[in-house]
């Protein structure tokens, strides 16, 4: 009677064995099976955030390329008398435009070349005695100094909202343009005078403060810190990225 009691207790046990046996392999496969598809559903939520980007980049982009122009042009048609200085500069301006600004990055020389120009075509603009300071505060062993990590024409909107609210013919107005590249970050600091005159009505305007905020948040998310703002009737703007990081992201991503 014993030995059957023992026999039943062991099936019994045995049983219970098998069945959670099955029970944990079950979960572990419906576990295995979820984890699954929580990746897939990551990567195709990843993969469809990065064609949204990379189309809204593209619209934005194409907004930002004629606005530029346009502006750049006025500049050369009120000034005809300096055009064949202008226009070497825009010769310059419009290669990057067309054939670098392709790219989704490029190198921080590059992109502190075209600003260079940028502002050799805007000075055609100003009075004689308008004062003018731009710095260029960039060591030339920083490793990140020529990779392309840099996204194209991010240096615009600060630069032409300068010229564009500053007092150009008065000697007491300013602009000062410091760019800086150290330790793997590339900084933009622009400051002017804020003109007394009532600024000019434009039929479109915005575009350019507008698409660099979005194009800053899409491309470097955390890895950038923009701020703008006034000291009495001096206003600054002061863009820092830290490329550094950002790679690190771009390889971890990989």
């Amino acid at each position: 009677m014993t030995d059957l009691t023992e026999i039943s207790f062991e099936l019994i046990l045995s049983i219970f064995v098998v069945i959670f046996l099955f029970a944990a392999v079950y979960l572990l496969i419906r576990l295995r099976i979820s984890e699954k598809k929580r990746i897939e559903s990551e990567a195709r939520f990843q993969l469809l955030e990065s064609k949204i980007n990379k189309l809204e980049l593209q619209t934005l982009e194409s907004k930002l390329n004629p606005h530029l122009f346009k502006n750049i042009l006025n500049s050369i048609q009120s000034h005809a008398y300096q055009t064949y200085y202008a226009l070497d500069k825009l010769a310059n301006v419009l290669d990057y435009i067309l054939y670098e600004s392709r790219n989704k990055f490029v190198t921080p020389k590059e992109e502190i070349d075209f600003a260079l120009n940028l502002i050799e075509i805007n000075k055609i603009k100003v009075s004689p005695l308008f004062e003018l300071k731009v710095k260029t505060k960039i060591h030339e062993s920083e490793p990140l100094l020529e990779q392309r990590l840099l996204a194209p024409l991010i240096s615009i909107d600060l630069i032409e909202n300068a010229f564009k609210h500053a007092d150009l013919q008065s000697s007491d107005a300013f602009i000062a343009v410091t760019f800086e590249f150290r330790e793997s970050v590339f900084s933009l600091t622009v400051a002017n005078k804020i003109s007394a005159k009532s600024p000019m009505k434009k039929e479109k305007g915005g575009i350019g403060a507008e698409t660099l905020e979005q194009r800053l948040k899409i491309i470097y998310s955390e890895n950038f810190k923009l701020d703008r703002f006034t000291e009495g009737d001096v206003y600054i703007a002061h863009l820092k990225i830290n490329l550094l990081e950002h790679k690190a992201k771009m390889l971890a991503a990989r």
